[in-house]
């Protein structure tokens, strides 16, 4: 499996304010653009699987309403994140 237990607490403790933070946007935020990320190199190599598609786009969403919230309720917050993940504005 591409997301081990392992890797989901070094992106909590990483991003998030512990290893077992797992409802803060920031950490959540980039555990999908982790996830995102392996569906964007799975669809690069399967491009007609139209399934990992919808979810590629769900997840982008989700990730975009999360930035959403988070820039509204604190905007350094939400800088911060952008620039540690590397992400566009």
């Amino acid at each position: 499996m591409y997301l081990s237990a392992e890797k989901k607490e070094e992106l909590f403790s990483q991003y998030g304010k512990s290893n077992k933070d797992t409802g803060s946007a920031e950490s959540q935020i980039a555990l999908f653009s982790y996830r995102i990320a392996h569906l964007t190199e799975h669809l690069k190599k399967n491009h007609k699987d139209f399934g990992t598609q919808k979810a590629l786009i769900k997840l982008v969403g989700k990730r975009r309403a999360l930035l959403d919230y988070l820039k509204d309720r604190d905007i350094e917050r939400y800088r911060a994140i952008v620039k540690a993940l590397n992400l566009r504005k």
